[in-house]
């Protein structure tokens, strides 16, 4: 019998993707993690921070630093993308389109062409729209890409849930579905606590479970900026939802999370990734839950899905051809170059060497 290591690679180490490196080496997920970052000063120094804190992790990890060198990241079996930048998400998660597809642009084709066939799990946002476009670049099927999408709103709503009855999260089935962004919709016509209906339960003990809807909806919704509003960043609960996906794919688990996925005909939508509940494990993620929604609720996913759309459109057009050639040049885009240079994205040559690190937003 053949063991080899569990190899998970992470782009950008700003904020989030350190947390996950930490995360999955705490959690005994990883054996081996290997970063990639264009702040050399910044990835050289979480690199020997995790080394150093793998002695405390529950087996031997050993972490890489592989500055820009993007193509080492081949033999990964996860690649985690972590890319993106936080100032340009201090409204909502749209603010970091252009920036962070451009960002995607310069490495994801390169670490195709290096013969990558791995999965790769996105952090960044808009989570939609950097989801598909490495799906996109990569040339890999739909299955082996996803978003952390919804992952972590739908924790912030079980917590909100946990907090409003008392009842431990882990005993409560919620979903957000939709975007990862102000779009999206909580599923409650399917939120059930050990398999009875929250619609019951409300009935037959209005004091514990007769909150306000509303008020939930709204914590699950702003929970990341008023996370931002404090500290200017969110980490841990982010950083642990993409370590959650992770290990569902290395344990091949077979559990449904709502993640960021493709939608091939489910919920009468098609030709987008967006957040629903789904199969993963190692085969990828897949098939899609579809929940029994009501009429507002088809509506509201309906709505979060054409803003989706309206965002992809928004994209200049790249070449996949182009983000395979080394150096990989990106074309001028006069549009929106203020907003390139509002985030510190400066210059119109814009190969890897030239983007700052910074890597997270309001998650």
């Amino acid at each position: 019998m053949t063991i080899g290591p569990v190899r998970i690679g992470i782009v950008g180490t700003g904020h989030v993707g350190p947390h996950v490196a930490y995360s999955l080496m705490m959690q005994g997920i990883a054996d081996e993690v290997h970063l990639c970052d264009v702040n050399d000063s910044k990835v050289t120094a979480e690199a020997q921070d995790l080394n150093d804190a793998s002695v405390f992790a529950p087996h031997r990890v050993r972490v890489w630093n592989h500055h820009t060198d993007y193509e080492a990241l081949a033999s990964c079996d996860v690649i985690v993308n972590a890319a993106g930048h936080v100032t340009l998400s201090s409204k909502d998660r749209d603010g970091e389109l252009y920036a962070t597809a451009r960002m995607v642009r310069t490495f994801v084709g390169r670490i195709a062409a290096a013969g990558f066939t791995g999965f790769w799990v996105n952090v960044t946002n808009p989570n939609d729209v950097v989801t598909r476009e490495i799906h996109r670049l990569s040339g890999l099927p739909a299955s082996h890409v996803m978003g952390t999408g919804t992952c972590l709103d739908s924790a912030r709503l079980r917590s909100a849930i946990a907090l409003a009855t008392d009842v431990a999260p882990e005993s409560i089935v919620a979903y957000m579905l939709g975007e990862h962004g102000f779009s999206e919709i909580p599923a409650w016509s399917a939120v059930s606590f050990a398999g009875k209906p929250l619609a019951q339960l409300a009935a037959s003990d209005p004091d514990r479970y007769g909150f306000d809807k509303a008020e939930l909806s709204e914590q699950a919704l702003r929970g990341g900026y008023w996370c931002y509003t404090g500290k200017h960043c969110t980490e841990y609960a982010i950083a642990n939802s993409a370590a959650r996906i992770v290990r569902a794919i290395v344990h091949d688990e077979h559990v449904v999370l709502p993640v960021c996925t493709y939608l091939d005909g489910e919920y009468g939508q098609r030709g987008l990734f967006i957040s629903v509940p789904a199969m993963v494990s190692a085969q990828g993620v897949g098939p899609v839950t579809e929940l029994t929604l009501t009429e507002e609720e088809q509506a509201g996913f309906a709505a979060s899905c054409d803003k989706v759309r309206a965002n992809y459109a928004k994209l200049p057009p790249f070449a996949v051809e182009d983000a395979r050639r080394v150096p990989v040049t990106i074309p001028a885009d006069p549009a929106h170059d203020d907003v390139y240079a509002r985030g510190g994205f400066i210059g119109i040559a814009c190969g890897p060497e030239v983007f700052p690190s910074d890597p997270q937003a309001a998650r």
